[in-house]
């Protein structure tokens, strides 16, 4: 069991090193002049863990979250073949594979698969422009770079682990979003602007 006492900083210089025992004292939280030794693990640096049980959950925490689609890690979700992939994605995208897919679909995947194969080592590939905004995204689509035509223009998107299963449509969008400003005509601000214009009117008529 660890005892720790609360020490002024004003007295760290006199009482370095030393026990103290406070007896009485009623710190008011937050007092800046009150130092608390830390008990987090996690707030304690390497070199203060000796305990090599806790050193190991403290390097447990720290390794980062791997990416998995519905329970699958990244390398098997790419190692898995088109009928296991069917069996994971929701109920509409199924109905959609195990009906077929036609040839503009297919033709979109070679194309990302010759602009992969023909990129250089360590670079992005070059962007496939595409009008299929319902194609959904399969494994295989991942790390390439998607030019989605919106109705004017090609977005360019780079597909990642975490669009698999979606739409293209979903990252390219087809709208402008409206960013509304100031009242128009018919409008309540308006309105009274009018009404102030009227009233300035007749009483420069009566003047």
């Amino acid at each position: 069991m660890y005892t720790y006492t609360l020490i002024r900083k004003d007295d760290l210089e006199i009482l370095s090193q030393e026990i103290v025992e406070v007896q009485g004292l009623r710190p008011i939280w937050p007092s800046p002049n009150l130092v608390f030794p830390s008990t987090n693990p996690s707030t304690m640096a390497d070199n203060e863990i000796t305990d090599p049980n806790l050193a190991a959950e403290l390097k447990k925490k720290r390794t980062f979250r791997t990416f998995s689609y519905r329970g699958i890690e990244l390398e098997k979700l790419l190692d898995m073949s088109n009928d296991d992939f069917v069996e994971l994605v929701h109920c509409r995208a199924r109905r959609r594979f195990q009906r077929g897919l036609k040839r503009r679909p297919m033709g979109l995947i070679k194309k990302l698969r010759l602009a992969k194969k023909a990129a250089p080592p360590n670079e992005k590939p070059a962007v496939v422009k595409t009008h299929l905004r319902d194609m959904i995204i399969v494994p295989e689509m991942i790390g390439s770079v998607v030019g989605i035509y919106n109705g004017k223009t090609f977005n360019s998107v780079e597909i990642k682990p975490e669009m698999t299963g979606h739409y293209l449509a979903e990252f390219s969008i087809s709208y402008k979003p409206v960013k509304h400003g100031r009242p128009g005509i018919g409008a309540t601000h308006c309105e009274s602007y009018l009404l102030y214009l009227r009233v300035l009117n007749v009483l420069t008529l009566l003047l």
